[in-house]
């Protein structure tokens, strides 16, 4: 939900950089079939990753990404630009853009990291670093061959994006396994700092299973590797040359590199390539229900031994969790016999199923446990899309109208003070030339409370052509005209 951007408080970056024929090379991995690369050897009691990288280097790509960035409705000439906009609200130069000048469209170059996964060409990387849609996306090679990619699809909520070159017989990368990997261990990272290809850095895991804010469906890696813009979308190396993750996110005072880093554990990662090359999207099971962290306090009211599990606070009525039975006040101890230890770990839990998948979930009820049963729905939410698809929206009419929503949740609405509203998680076409952001919620439509995406829909459909849009932004409230087309 709503960040809060102070001089001493740290701030959560995606990492891609916005800056103004020979097959024969060596082999990082062949289609991950057979023995990784060997350990680096240890001079002076620390690792030498030089033998290692000159085996691995082959299948780390650049990747440069050209598109049309348009100025939002609100005169933002960085349009939803994460990285400029950042340096436009503290008044600081953006590339491109001395002047700062309003209403402008602009074209951007970025820069970001990937790796080849298969020899016939497809590539691993972030969702940030190919965009929304409509870029040029270019790979370039060890070798300097540079090809124009297709994206195969992305999730955003994973941050995760696979992309395919025209190319045969090329290096690829061995996938390593993170649950064996260690605090403490050794780890190296290669990708484009800055556009500076190929830089390698090298550090250690410092925690593993790190959950950042509003983020539930990545139990992230954590490394003092140093990782800067342009490094986003490239492999996090263990001591035998697999790949262990995707270098993602930082956490900064400055939005440069300060000994915190963040990698998509490559499992995870693995499982959205296999959906999105597939289906050309991402299929997540679906509950539906709105759950929270059980305290100490919750747990002795409850009369539960120990915190643990996920409590359900709020159920949606026409949802898999409402068929099965459950209510608000159980809480979820084990799905399919798996531990539920915080709530955090449920919604991926949940996420990794199928629709249309059978589980048995353990509860808490009553002073006693008990089994239910629950058929999961499909994931209306799910974001991953293909980019030659139709971009796949729970409701039609609001991506005509260039916007992606989502409920807010009940810890959300009291966060804000608010009893309703939907959230805003993406605004392009008429949403974006009408003034929306990403971030707003929608509270009302012509003072009519807003309280789903498809009540939102209904509405709409009842406006005629204009709407007044009661819009909170930050802690401000203002009323945005809609010219619906």
């Amino acid at each position: 939900m709503k960040k809060t951007l102070a001089i001493v408080a740290l701030v959560a970056f995606t990492l891609g950089a916005c800056l103004p024929d020979d097959s024969s090379i060596p082999t990082a991995r062949a289609d991950n079939a057979a023995a990784a690369p060997a350990a680096p050897a240890v001079r002076n009691g620390l690792p030498d990753f030089a033998d290692l990288v000159e085996r691995v280097s082959p299948a780390v790509v650049n990747i440069s990404v050209d598109e049309t960035i348009q100025p939002d409705g609100d005169g933002n000439p960085f349009g939803n630009d994460p990285f400029l906009d950042f340096l436009r609200r503290f008044g600081m130069p953006a590339p491109g853009f001395p002047n700062n000048r309003p209403n402008t469209p602009r074209e951007r170059h970025s820069v970001g990291s990937g790796f080849i996964v298969s020899s016939d060409g497809y590539v691993l990387t972030n969702a940030h670093v190919v965009g929304e849609g409509g870029a040029e996306v270019t790979v370039k090679l060890t070798d300097k061959r540079e090809f124009k990619a297709k994206v195969i699809g992305s999730d955003r909520r994973t941050d995760v994006a696979v992309i395919k070159i025209d190319a045969q017989n090329l290096p690829t990368v061995a996938i390593g396994d993170p649950d064996r990997a260690r605090v403490g261990e050794w780890v190296a990272a290669i990708g484009s700092p800055f556009g500076f290809e190929h830089s390698v850095t090298a550090g250690i895991i410092s925690a593993k299973a790190r959950r950042l804010p509003d983020e539930n469906y990545v139990p992230f890696l954590q490394s003092d590797v140093a990782i800067n813009p342009g490094n986003s979308g490239g492999p996090l190396f263990d001591l035998n040359g697999r790949v262990i993750g995707i270098n993602s996110q930082i956490f900064s005072r400055s939005g440069g590199f300060m000994g915190i880093s963040f990698a998509i554990p490559i499992d995870v990662a693995m499982k959205i390539k296999d959906q999105l090359v597939q289906y050309g999207k991402v299929q997540r099971g679906r509950l539906g229900v709105y759950i929270q962290n059980v305290t100490p306090d919750l747990a002795s009211s409850f009369g539960l031994d120990t915190p643990r599990g996920a409590l359900v606070a709020q159920i949606d009525p026409k949802s898999a969790a409402a068929r099965a039975g459950l209510k608000s006040g159980d809480i979820v101890l084990k799905v399919d016999g798996k531990d539920v230890k915080e709530s955090e770990e449920m919604p991926r839990i949940i996420g990794d199923k199928q629709p249309g998948s059978k589980i048995v979930l353990e509860i808490w009820r009553g002073g006693k446990s008990r089994e239910i049963t629950a058929v999961l729905d499909d994931d209306p939410g799910a974001t991953a899309k293909s980019r030659d698809a139709k971009n796949p929206n729970a409701h039609g009419k609001a991506n005509k109208l260039g916007l992606r929503l989502r409920a807010l949740t009940p810890p959300e609405t009291s966060q804000l003070g608010i009893e309703n509203g939907v959230l805003v998680e993406a605004a392009s076409g008429l949403a974006a030339r009408a003034g929306l952001q990403r971030g707003d919620v929608i509270l009302a439509l012509n003072n009519q409370p807003v309280v789903s995406p498809a009540q939102f829909v209904q509405l709409i459909d009842a406006a005629g052509k204009r709407a007044a849009l009661l819009v909170q932004r930050g802690d401000a409230r203002i009323f945005i005209p809609f010219k619906i087309d």
